[in-house]
């Protein structure tokens, strides 16, 4: 394959298109890269070349011009002195110099356009290269991220979720086993506390009703102006006192079964 086609290959080539169709698109693209290098070597070189040929060409045309000008004066010269002969020799090898340097002429203006040509396609190639290499440094970060994703979505879908979660809820009723259990035992001593007082309260109230039953027993106080009365035959004491002491002895009973 010649450097033209080559270069014409490289330059016209999608890195799209080889990017989706590689299997592997960074070692294809690195690839692309190194190919286009090589290329843009080759190119230089040539480019080099053909403006050494050119510059040879220029010489040699300009060397040229002046044997042209050179004769045409010898000519003027020998006309000038009388001699034809002379003014004709000179005139001929005055047209050699002349058909050379046309010929020279037109080898220049074709390497003139073929260095041009040269030069645009090396600027060509050294921006597609610079393209590529942006690219392969996006394709390569999009690379990384794509084989990161990929590890995360198999260490998420290598997990059990549904065991996991599983465990959760136990945990969870466990806990909730646990604070029911706190709440139940601290309403129970709530309510033994509450109790204790309660009792103590009604023992309260049943000693106050024992206090006042008693004050309504005792006989009432004689005040001490009051004269005597002479003593009289006692007498035996009412029935209503035996009623009494038995309903405070059922009273008692009551207050100890509490």
């Amino acid at each position: 394959m010649g450097l033209f086609d080559r270069i014409k290959r490289v330059v016209s080539s999608n890195l799209n298109d080889l990017v989706n169709k590689a299997e592997d698109p960074e070692k294809m693209l690195e690839q692309a890269i190194l190919e286009m290098q090589e290329d843009l070597v080759q190119l230089r070189q040539g480019v080099a070349q053909t403006i050494a040929a050119q510059k040879r060409s220029e010489k040699q045309y300009n060397d040229a011009q002046n044997e042209i000008n050179k004769w045409q004066r010898n000519a003027q010269l020998a006309l000038q002195k009388g001699d034809e002969n002379l003014a004709r020799q000179a005139l001929e090898r005055k047209k050699t110099y002349t058909d050379t340097s046309a010929a020279l002429k037109g080898s220049l203006d074709t390497q003139s356009t073929q260095v041009e040509t040269l030069k645009r396609n090396l600027m060509q190639l050294e921006s597609k290269i610079s393209e590529a290499k942006t690219k392969k440094e996006m394709l390569r970060a999009r690379i990384t991220t794509a084989k990161a994703q990929e590890q995360l979505q198999g260490m998420v879908s290598g997990m059990n979720t549904s065991s996991a979660m599983s465990a959760f809820e136990r945990m969870e009723e466990k806990v909730l086993i646990q604070e029911s259990r706190a709440q139940a035992l601290g309403e129970l001593a709530g309510a033994d506390l509450e109790t204790q007082f309660a009792q103590l309260e009604g023992g309260s109230d049943v000693d106050d009703e024992l206090a006042a039953l008693k004050a309504q027993m005792l006989p009432p106080a004689t005040p001490q102006n009051q004269p005597k009365l002479p003593p009289q035959q006692q007498t035996p004491a009412p029935k209503s006192n035996e009623v009494v002491d038995a309903e405070l002895d059922s009273l008692r009973k009551q207050l100890d079964q509490l």
